[in-house]
């Protein structure tokens, strides 16, 4: 039992240790206001922003949060700090492109949402959206702003009622 519990904690270290890793290519292509694709040493990565949820594309402000995403990354080099996979098996990261913290850049310019349910508590982007709700920039000027965590759910349900 004892061997099982240390092969399980080095196990663990290691996932944690591949989490961190660092990643740096050039970004080919931006998908939506928080996906993109990078290409490191010939291979396509897809990454997601790690711990921020930008509209969907049929949502009010997704085009506008590709558009954002693409100004910051689209055709620059990126660094990516590797925090796991996502159930798509895209790879979650923070992004940095041209110097600039892109998770961060899309919350303060009203581009995206803090995902509550992963980020901890304590992040600077939380402050960072709440300043972005005070000054009404990107999404926070539309009348009643949906986060694109409920918007699925809502369109998954209409689908489930066809």
């Amino acid at each position: 039992m004892r061997r099982l519990m240390i092969l399980a904690a080095l196990c663990a270290g290691m996932s944690f240790a591949a989490a961190g890793a660092e990643l740096q290519g050039r970004v080919t292509a931006v998908h939506d206001g928080d996906t993109l694709t990078l290409s490191v040493e010939g291979s396509a990565l897809r990454v997601r922003l790690d711990g921020v949820d930008a509209p969907e594309l049929g949502q009010p402000y997704g085009r506008s949060a590709r558009r954002s995403l693409a100004a910051l990354c689209r055709g620059k080099e990126a660094k990516v700090i590797e925090r796991g996979k996502d159930d798509e098996g895209r790879v979650l990261g923070s992004v940095t492109c041209a110097d600039v913290d892109v998770n961060a850049e899309q919350v303060r310019r009203g581009m995206a949402w803090v995902h509550l349910r992963y980020l901890p508590l304590g992040s600077p982007l939380y402050e960072f959206e709440a300043n972005a709700r005070l000054r009404r920039v990107g999404l926070w000027r539309g009348k009643e702003p949906v986060a694109p965590w409920e918007w699925r759910a809502r369109a998954a349900a209409e689908k489930g009622k066809r």
